[in-house]
Formats: structure tokens, sequence, C-alpha cells
């Protein structure tokens, strides 16, 4: 990972002083190195009956949609809210700076649904979390979660106990 690793730009003071960006711009304008890291995030579920792959707006429709690629599978949009033309169902979570929400169309997961969901980065956990309610919510099982970047030291992953959780770069 250490290849992926290289092609992280640490930006500083963004979106607030005394935080340290992690801009994974670098990385997907490579092509080897996007590619390495769509094959590292699908690795452990090429044989784990995915029936679609769920990314959230923005970055991780990036990975998320060339993981179901590559998975052979549909792709799931989590937008924010009113993007989406098309009768929605909703989750609401909070953020240090606010509330905000997420949305799916109400057709998107069928009950029964194994769901792998992929973003870019695992910080404080609240859109995951979000995430894998609304999957749920919509009938789906969330079979786990892949991140590019998983900061530690926010501990995400205590908001997301239960799930399965697979990060390729920790910081």
């Amino acid at each position: 990972m250490d290849r992926l690793k290289a092609k992280i730009r640490d930006i500083p003071d963004f979106p607030k002083p005394g935080v340290i960006f992690k801009d994974i711009t670098p990385l997907v304008l490579a092509p080897a190195s996007l590619r390495l890291a769509v094959l590292e995030l699908t690795k452990p579920f090429k044989d784990g009956n995915i029936t679609a792959v769920a990314g959230m707006e923005a970055r991780g429709f990036i990975f998320g949609s060339l993981v179901a690629w590559e998975l052979n599978v549909g792709f799931i949009p989590l937008r924010k809210p009113g993007k989406l033309p098309y009768n929605v169902h909703s989750v609401a979570y909070s953020l240090e700076y606010g509330e905000t929400s997420l949305e799916a169309h109400i057709d998107a997961v069928s009950p029964g649904d194994r769901i792998l969901l992929v973003d870019d980065v695992l910080a404080t956990g609240g859109t995951a979390q979000a995430s894998c309610k609304l999957i749920e919510k919509l009938g789906g099982e969330v079979v786990a979660c892949a991140f590019v970047i998983e900061l530690t030291s926010l501990q995400g992953r205590d908001k997301l106990v239960g799930h399965s959780i697979h990060s390729l770069i920790e910081y």
C-alpha cells in the first residue's frame, strides 16, 4: 500500500485550521494507482455474493462505481438531498457543523440484496453509519464497508459496529 500512500497529498488547514486533508486527487489521476486501489478494495469480496455496491456522494462514486464494475454488479448512488429525480428514502445524520441527510431511490435495493458500501475515507464514521442505515431501511444487508483511507484517530469504526470494515491505508 506504500504505492498508494505515495499518491495521497496532505493539504494542511483544509477545510479549517488544524485539519490535514488527505487529497486523493493524485491517486485517481494516476491510472496504475487507481487500478491498484480498485483491485485491492475488491479483492476480499470477489466471492462474497455481493449483489450491488453503494457509494456516497461524491468521492464514493469514483471508487464505488469502479468496484461495482470489477464485481460485475450494479452501483447504488447515495446522494445529498434533492439530487435524485424519483421517490426516495432518506436518513438524516449529524456532522460537526450541522445536520444533513443521504437519499436513495426507493427501488435501488431489493430485500435480501447484499451490499458492499465503498467510500474514499472513513473519518468520524457519521456518513458511513447513515449509509448503512439507509441501505438497511431499503431492505438490503450491508455485507461490508470498504475504504481507501481510514483516519484511525477519529474512531469512525466505532459507529460501524457489527459491520465488517476493509481499509487499504490507515493514518
